[in-house]
């Protein structure tokens, strides 16, 4: 899966993922989320994102989620 909106530069916000390398972090829009936030109110409180960056971010941390982890012992 392709994910063209979301970027990791280790010169921006120490290397977390943000949307379009602007310095929103794909865990700030999920937290948002989380809270009860709807993705039209998290574009009217940033304008600078899209309605399709906050998809993203969604999709994005449904990938990372769906990732096998093992756990270390």
């Amino acid at each position: 899966m392709a994910f063209d909106r979301i970027k990791v530069d280790p010169n921006v916000c120490g290397g977390k993922p943000t949307v379009r390398g602007l310095r929103i972090t794909v865990d700030f829009v999920l937290k948002l989320l989380g809270d009860g936030y709807t993705a039209e109110q998290i574009i009217r409180e940033y304008p600078e994102l899209e309605l399709n960056d906050v998809y993203q971010a969604a999709k994005y941390g449904a990938w990372l989620a769906s990732e096998r982890t093992t756990a270390v012992q």
